[in-house]
């Protein structure tokens, strides 16, 4: 809206005050408004002119790791979701997980042993991984975490994305510490980020 037409919006409303008002001298309303017209004319090209925010980037992760390694909730903590509701994905769920200076949208995928084996049909468009890992788990399930977490590092569409090992249930008595399982996982074969959680 150019300043023309901001004043002639402006006059327009004080013709339609003087109207309701009766007032009969208009050039002493008009020098009152006069005097606020300008403070009023920035603050309303403030309001109005100053446009839409610009748009924060939006980056595609996907999210692995087995059943009962914590995706679903680590997600639903990260978008402010009550953690009472929270059930084991089948399949696949997509979050949007806004931050202040971008959005992430993650796709989870399930961790049952009949679903893993689709996982790579969902990696297409990634842009980077983060891989949960139950770091109380048993041995067995260790082992099948590593594998897993191996095969995903070798992956065409992942292998040169960043990768984010989450050690989760840090807080359980049966915790692994970061040290121990970065030396499980210490064959891998590329760089990767442990943290804790």
């Amino acid at each position: 809206m150019s300043d023309l037409r901001i004043t002639e919006a402006f006059l327009y409303m004080d013709y339609l005050i003087l109207k309701a008002t009766k007032m009969d001298d208009y050039e002493e309303m008009m020098e009152m408004k006069h005097q606020d017209l300008t403070g009023s004319l920035m603050c309303f090209r403030a309001l109005c002119c100053k446009g839409p925010p610009p748009a924060r980037p939006e980056y595609d992760l996907v999210c692995i790791g087995l059943t009962g390694s914590g995706k679903t909730s680590l997600l639903s903590k990260l978008c402010s979701e009550s953690p009472e509701n929270v059930v084991s994905t089948t399949g696949f769920s997509i979050k949007a997980v806004p931050f202040q200076n971008a959005i992430l949208n993650v796709k989870e995928l399930g961790g049952a042993d009949n679903i893993r084996k689709y996982w790579s049909r969902y990696y297409q468009g990634s842009q980077g991984v983060i891989f949960v890992l139950d770091s109380a788990s048993s041995e067995d399930d260790l082992e099948t975490a590593r594998n897993e977490l191996h095969s995903a590092l070798q992956h065409p569409q992942l292998c040169t994305l960043p990768f984010l090992i989450l050690a989760n249930h840090q807080d359980k008595p049966a915790a692994r510490s970061v040290q121990e399982l970065q030396l499980g996982f210490s064959h891998c074969p590329r760089l990767w980020r442990l943290a804790a959680q």
